[in-house]
């Protein structure tokens, strides 16, 4: 048997077909959640402020990511019982790892969004193709 630790890591291939961690990358690469935890990880807010801060979310699809990101562990719901019931959404630990990196890929956004919509203009007229030789 040896000194084989118990307490080893699977190994994920997040290129393979089956591989669970496909369900990661669905989760963060959603521009809902990039926004939602960008606006978490300053302090916890509560269901109409992240309704008001994020122009374009529809309550439904606002709601459906918060109980995905809460399923995933990504945030916590947390109600008072106050008249009305107060209820304020907050990063957990796991959720504040994820916090730094969605926040460089809105800077990316931010920074490049320009070249991408030059690009795409090219494409639209026809002078972004290259043509190869044969």
């Amino acid at each position: 048997m040896g000194n084989r630790s118990t307490t080893s890591k699977m190994q994920y291939d997040v290129y393979a077909l089956l591989c669970p961690t496909r369900q990661a990358l669905d989760r963060i690469a959603d521009k809902w959640t990039a926004l939602i935890v960008g606006l978490l990880e300053e302090r916890p807010h509560r269901f109409g402020e992240l309704r008001r801060a994020i122009e374009g979310i529809s309550q439904k699809m606002l709601t459906q990511t918060l109980q995905s990101l809460e399923r995933d562990g990504l945030v916590n719901r947390k109600v008072t019982a106050t008249v009305p019931v107060t209820v304020e959404y907050s990063l957990t630990p796991v959720g504040r790892t994820l916090a730094k990196p969605l926040g460089a890929v809105r800077d990316w956004a931010e920074q490049h969004i320009e070249e991408l919509i030059a690009a795409r203009s090219r494409s639209h007229t026809g002078s972004n193709r290259s043509v190869t030789a044969k």
